[in-house]
């Protein structure tokens, strides 16, 4: 077995109100060293607030928050020259010039801006654009400045809220580029994002979120295997809507002479016995995108189990011991 990674983000039963409402609570999540580990909710479910602790712009209420091993809150600038960070609302000084946003942005790092010029370049921000002010950027000029300043330093860990928000296609596909990079040099990536397919292309695991309280932490391909099969009939007879047996439980979409199920895993082999002895004439079988896992989960509050990883984690954690 290899040897695991330390946890580079350490949130053990993290709470934050705000007076009676509830940001977070009893959070428990951990982030290994090279991760690009994704981050899951619908708007309110408590993500925002948890990166604001994990970067230092907030003091949790309880539980306990490690980043690097350090307390971000009273040890932000010690921590600051490490982290990378883009907000889910960018705000920036309208007055200023993006080269002048930049420059003091990297002062407030506290590290050298070493690949500034380089990321200006692949995000196709000219020199011209950098002379002009702020305050005439488009949303996706004000994305990609938002980019370049949290990774011009190269640090060790870059948290990111809807990195790829206004950015256009060609632009998104040199981000997921630049976040190959940054995991292949062992750096750490927490990533929120609703786009889906984002995603399920760039991490590895995912937290999913609900209400402030946590769903799930699993591996991707583990969410997908643990969800339903979508399995698409097409019917021979040209009969169009008919009873499916024992299958009408799942309630199935039709259109035309094609009916599509979504099956439980442990129930997909039985079914099809039944369905295969109706007049079918094509039929496939579909493991489930991550968006309908996490549709299926967040709709019924579900936890799948961890992995071995996971697990040992947690007790770790909960004996007190480092990872």
């Amino acid at each position: 077995m290899g040897e695991r990674t330390r946890n580079v983000i350490d949130i053990v039963s993290l709470t934050k109100r705000y007076g009676r409402t509830v940001g977070v609570e009893g959070l428990d999540i951990g982030v290994g060293e090279g991760e690009v580990f994704g981050f899951l909710g619908p708007n309110g479910a408590g993500k925002t607030t948890t990166m604001r602790c994990l970067v230092g712009l907030l003091r949790p209420t309880a539980g306990r928050v490690r980043v690097l091993g350090r307390d971000p809150f009273s040890e932000h600038l010690r921590l600051a020259p490490s982290l990378g960070y883009l907000p889910g609302e960018l705000r920036l000084y309208p007055e200023l010039t993006g080269r002048e946003t930049l420059r003091l942005l990297a002062a407030l790092q506290g590290a050298p801006a070493r690949l500034q010029d380089e990321l200006c370049e692949r995000l196709s921000l000219s020199g011209a654009d950098l002379d002009r002010t702020v305050r005439a950027y488009s949303r996706g000029m004000k994305q990609k400045l938002g980019l370049v300043q949290a990774l011009q330093h190269e640090p060790e860990l870059v948290i990111l809220d809807e990195p790829t928000e206004g950015l256009d296609p060609l632009v998104q596909e040199t981000f997921y580029a630049l976040l190959a990079e940054v995991r292949a040099a062992g750096r750490t990536v927490l990533l929120s994002s609703h786009v889906l397919p984002e995603v399920q292309r760039t991490c590895e695991r995912v937290a999913i979120v609900r209400a402030g309280r946590l769903v799930t932490v699993g591996s991707v391909a583990a969410l997908r295997e643990a969800r339903a099969r979508k399995v698409r009939l097409t019917f021979a007879d040209g009969l169009g809507r008919r009873p499916l047996g024992a299958a009408d439980r799942w309630s199935p979409a039709w259109h035309g002479d094609q009916a599509v199920l979504m099956i439980p895993p442990d129930r997909t082999v039985a079914a099809l016995r039944e369905l295969l002895a109706l007049p079918v004439r094509d039929l496939t079988v579909e493991e489930a995108g991550l968006d309908e896992a996490f549709l299926d989960l967040y709709r019924n509050g579900m936890v799948v189990r961890t992995g071995p990883d996971d697990q040992n984690n947690q007790n770790n954690r909960n004996r007190g011991t480092p990872p």
